[in-house]
């Protein structure tokens, strides 16, 4: 993917994310791994409104070489990208059911959300919770980075989701199934529920292995 599809499918995504209420406000921030550094949205922008233009660029070293200034939560997809060297995109919402269930006292912070459904599995599989942090605080971000070598996603707590994937696409559709499993979550909380089996999990993965 050239820079230029690059800008244009942070825009147009982003936009579709905002569209249908994932994200909000100037909430959420989604970057791109180029060949040269990293694609991010700008600081306090809304994802509804991008100007693929004005989008920030950033180089290997961290340097904001072109476009506006980028999101504050820079570093928290720096480190993630550090650990995870074939994830070619990164999305972070504050998307509402999913901030939910990090708000939620008693949860398993090894793995928050129960298998549900099979493409749960196949999209997100293991979903461990960062403690608190401060948005854009170094701390933030190491705590990231310690989860990132064995997770490719993982829920900040009161604060949301951060997803990474192979490509944009993949990356924003895990993003919305993570969401979606949040919300069946919630309805449920209080009722008998039958999540997947250990066996059936493991033949999901068999043959749908995950690839970022």
């Amino acid at each position: 993917m050239t820079e230029t599809h690059a800008r244009e499918a942070i825009a147009r995504l982003g936009k579709s994310l905002f569209d249908r209420g994932l994200t909000f406000g100037s909430t959420g921030n989604i970057s791109v791994r180029l060949d040269d550094g990293w694609l991010m949205t700008p600081t306090g922008s809304s994802m509804g409104h991008l100007d693929p233009g004005r989008i920030a660029k950033l180089s290997f070293d961290g340097r904001h070489i072109g476009g506006d200034a980028p999101t504050k939560e820079a570093d928290l997809h720096t480190a993630m990208y550090g650990k995870r060297p074939r994830a070619g995109a990164i999305v972070h919402l504050h998307s509402t059911h999913s901030v939910a269930v990090g708000c939620l006292d008693g949860v398993d912070h090894r793995n928050v959300l129960p298998p549900l459904t099979a493409y749960y599995v196949m999209r997100i599989g293991v979903l461990p919770l960062i403690p608190y942090f401060p948005p854009g605080d170094v701390n933030l971000a190491a705590a990231v980075a310690e989860m990132a070598s064995d997770h490719h996603a993982v829920l900040l707590a009161n604060h949301g989701p951060v997803v990474a994937g192979r490509t944009l696409e993949d990356a924003v559709y895990a993003t919305e199934e993570l969401e979606e499993t949040a919300k069946l979550f919630l309805v449920l909380r209080e009722m008998k529920t039958r999540p997947l089996t250990p066996e059936q999990v493991a033949e999901i993965k068999r043959r749908f292995p995950i690839q970022t």
